[in-house]
This record gives structure tokens, C-alpha cells and sequence, in this order.
């Protein structure tokens, strides 16, 4: 995949492309296909309790358990 390809679905999953380092930016680049599938799974579950995990941000302030 090339760069901006890349960079477009990163984006799209809403990876702050735009604020990554250049070495940021290449260490992503260098994603099998197999690890950006991971990784864009990964965001997605996370993303999917995020309401979850910032009500008790907020709630507990910010207390972790």
C-alpha cells in the first residue's frame, strides 16, 4: 500500500495522521497488511468503549481500574 493510501485509511479511522512524527510516519509504512488489518481492529474496539472507559474518566477522575 502505498503512503498516501495509507495515510487516507488511517485517517478515515480516525488516526491523527496529520499531528504523526516522520518517523511515526515511517514506522507505519512499514505495516504488513496483516498488521494495519490489526491495528484498524484494534482502534475499532477500542474506539467502540471509549464512551465507557471516558465516563469514568470523568466520573472517577480519571482513576484507572
Amino acid at each position: 500500500m502505498d503512503t498516501s493510501s495509507l495515510e487516507a485509511t488511517l485517517h478515515a479511522a480516525g488516526f491523527p495522521v496529520d499531528l504523526l512524527t516522520d518517523e511515526q510516519r515511517l514506522v507505519l509504512g512499514e505495516l504488513t497488511p496483516e498488521e494495519l488489518t490489526l491495528l484498524l481492529d484494534v482502534k475499532s474496539r477500542l474506539d467502540a468503549v471509549g464512551p465507557e472507559v471516558q465516563a469514568h474518566g470523568e466520573i472517577a477522575g480519571g482513576a484507572l481500574f
